[in-house]
């Protein structure tokens, strides 16, 4: 990787000088030697935007799309100092140097990161083609998280990321545990090459863009995410129902034998609100440009959907804006110009995949205003068929040569097409609903990822080392602006000898404390599978899943606030605590939570507990203070969990279906971890904590139980209650 990244420095040439020409209160332009303008916005506080290069390519493509806010809404001010200017935005600083250009960024005088270092520029235009470069001098203690999934580590270190590469799963947000991050507003490739000197440890950035378009971060990951969810938008909603455990249809099953299994399930104590059917598409585009049911799969779709819904069973089902070649549509799309073309204007075929029957096929060009009306408006007629959720990886590797209407094509075109679809299916699904709600299942990653909450997780063995990958997943991707990543329980795509009841509960209970899982359809990976000590605990997770369901979606209607996911790493949640983020297999469930999953065979696990704060012992209602670490006993599949200090965790009243949940009552219990000082993550309520002479007055806990830790009493004062130290 040395020899490349060398190699690729080689392809650019530094910037010339650069000379002030004007500024305004949140802009401020400076003009190229070479020729050409430099510009930084005061986009927000905590947050810069330096653009440069010819913006008519890509206004062309409509960038302006990948942002819910263009508009800058920060002021600054512009100081002279030596070589250079300062522009100043509150705390924070982007110094400007001018020959050779390079930027460093402080917050109160502290050297947060910089752009090039002294005597060489850190940014550079392409010599034989269109491009830029950013190089960032990192530190030995610099993490750098985000940047998509990744199963290897949290920290992105020594690592190639291509944006476009389907593969990679990238995402474009970058940040650092030392109080910085970044994000390149393209659509184009993007590489990241990460510490690929190890001399010269550093942070190398190419876009394939005739213009440079980057947002710069200051502030601690937390405010990062926040500004970045801000800037590019925040999730959608999704249903009450989507949080409870899905069933994903078995291999070489039909959908009739989905649906027994998830009767038997039901029957035995094991609860499923969802059944995901798997791929080809259940439907196909026809002639007049109709929808069709597969009747292979689903001789009476509308028969079997309606005994689903009798059952208490939502349905997702999976779709796929493909147009089979020999097909009678595909010929009346392409006479149309409906579907994505070649070099010869012609409509391009796709070699199959699994969503086509691995029979080649055209793609609808979802850039076309009618045709994304088209798709939208005919997806919105299979829900009124009765499914519930579309699944549908669109993340295709198109080739160079294909071309979409608006002129996208290469890697623009590979990024633009799977958000393109993703969001043409959450309209379809959030159709009518006040507030939008909706589930889009896919595996796709795109720029503004988070505005459609779920992810669909890897593929993993099923292993111990399976069952970590999946975890550094949803943080990864978490870490990376995404609210929900799902995980699943299991592979039936992978060898099952590794699978035992062991594993398969620490699986499950990894699954319980997350944003979402899903259990697999083989027989093999069912609970029925195992043994009856092994089933009695996998009911009792699922008892506390049903029970946890207010707070975890409190915690993803938190996300559209504060674009905070549910599952945070270590890094994320206490980037002042190199500590905490050694242990990298803990995380926060929610504000208020601290998980340690077992990761491998054994019966007890050390937990760190992160420094200035104390924790609570869920099962003991023990104390432990922070900066300490503990090793706990995990017998008979037990799993630590911890309350934060200060934090309130409000329970459900369970059930064995959502369905079952009183609308006007989702809560039953409310556990105190100390002193309350901050109002508790919960859907749909309204709980508030205030501090008064000493002790905590909250309002909103009427009629429900309420479990203090040691050393509290409660007191309940109309339809406020009293927390203050026993006496």
């Amino acid at each position: 990787m040395r020899d490349s990244t060398t190699h690729q420095r080689s392809r650019y040439q530094s910037l010339d000088a650069l000379t002030f020409v004007a500024s305004t209160s949140t802009t401020f332009e400076f003009a190229i030697e070479g020729g050409g303008a430099l510009v930084i916005e005061a986009h927000a506080p905590g947050l810069f935007r330096l653009s440069t290069g010819e913006a008519g390519t890509d206004r062309a493509l409509d960038l302006a799309a990948l942002l819910a806010r263009e508009e800058p809404v920060g002021e600054a001010t512009l100081e002279p100092m030596a070589g250079g200017w300062r522009i100043r935005q509150g705390e924070d600083v982007l110094s400007v140097y001018a020959d050779p250009p390079r930027f460093a960024m402080h917050r109160q005088d502290r050297l947060l990161f910089c752009i090039g270092d002294e005597g060489r520029a850190g940014i550079g235009t392409g010599v034989d083609e269109p491009g830029w470069m950013l190089e960032i001098p990192l530190h030995d203690d610099d993490g750098i998280f985000g940047l998509g999934e990744s199963q290897l580590a949290l920290d992105r270190r020594g690592e190639h990321i291509v944006s476009d590469d389907p593969d990679a799963h990238a995402l474009p947000l970058a940040w650092s545990q030392r109080g910085w991050g970044l994000h390149v507003n393209a659509l184009g490739r993007v590489q990241h090459r990460i510490d690929s000197e190890p001399e010269e440890a550093g942070y190398f950035i190419e876009v394939a863009e005739r213009r440079l378009d980057v947002f710069f971060y200051v502030g601690e990951p937390g405010e990062i995410l926040s500004q970045y969810s801000q800037l590019t938008g925040r999730a959608g909603q999704p249903p009450l129902w989507s949080l409870g455990p899905w069933l994903r249809q078995a291999p070489q099953s039909s959908v009739e034998d989905l649906a027994a299994s998830a009767t038997q399930l039901k029957q035995s104590g094991f609860p499923i609100e969802t059944l995901c059917m798997d791929g080809p598409a259940a439907w196909d585009i026809k002639g007049k440009q109709a929808f069709e049911w597969d009747a292979s799969r689903l001789p009476d779709a509308r028969a079997w959907l309606a005994q689903c819904k009798a059952a208490d069973l939502k349905i997702c089902a999976p779709g796929f804006p493909g147009v089979l070649q020999a097909s009678e549509a595909f010929e009346e799309l392409e006479d149309r110009g409906w579907l994505l073309t070649n070099d010869e204007g012609l409509a391009h075929v796709f070699e199959g995949v699994p969503a086509t029957r691995n029979q080649p096929f055209g793609l609808l060009d979802l850039t076309h205003k009618d045709v994304y009306n088209f798709w939208c408006e005919r997806n919105r007629q299979l829900f009124d068929d009765g499914i519930d959720a579309i699944a549908c990886n669109a993340q295709l590797d198109i080739r160079d040569d294909v071309q979409a209407r608006n002129g996208a094509s290469g890697a623009r075109l590979r990024e633009l097409y799977p958000m393109l679809a993703a969001r043409n299916l959450f309209d379809a699904a959030a159709w009518n609903k006040v507030p939008p709600e909706g589930v889009v299942w896919h595996r796709d990653t795109f720029p503004a990822a988070q505005r459609l909450p779920f992810v669909a997780g890897p593929t993993v063995p099923n292993t111990w080392e399976g069952l970590a990958e999946s975890l550094r997943a949803a943080l990864t991707t978490g870490a990376s602006g995404v609210p929900v990543q799902s995980h699943e329980i299991g592979s039936q795509d992978m060898p099952l000898d590794a699978m035992t009841p062991e594993l398969y509960v620490r699986w499950l209970m990894v699954g319980v404390f997350s944003a979402h899982f899903r259990f697999q359809g083989l027989p093999a990976l069912l609970p029925s599978a195992f043994d009856e000590a092994t089933q009695a605990r996998v009911r009792t997770w699922l008892e506390w899943r049903y029970r946890l369901i207010p707070y975890v979606l409190g915690a993803i209607e938190d996300a559209a606030r504060n674009g905070l996911p549910v599952q945070r790493s270590m890094a994320l949640s206490f980037p002042d605590d190199p500590e905490a983020q050694a242990y990298e297999s803990q995380y926060l469930l929610g504000p208020a939570l601290l998980v340690a999953p077992l990761l491998e065979s054994g019966d007890e696990v050390t937990v760190y507990f992160p420094a200035g704060e104390a924790w609570w012992d869920l099962a003991t209602g023990w104390r432990y203070e922070g900066g300490t670490a503990w090793t706990f006993p995990c017998p008979d599949g037990h799993v630590p969990v911890f309350g934060r200090d200060g934090h309130i965790l409000c329970l459900g009243t369970g059930g064995r279906h959502t369905g079952e949940f009183n609308s006007a009552r989702l809560l039953e219990e409310v556990w105190l971890f100390g002193m309350p000082q901050v109002s508790p993550t919960v859907m749909r309520n309204k709980i508030r904590v205030m501090q008064m002479q000493g002790s905590s007055y909250i309002k909103g806990l009427e009629g429900l139980k309420i479990v203090p830790s040691e050393g509290l009493e409660v007191k309940r004062r109309g339809a406020e209650v009293r927390i203050s130290r026993a006496r």
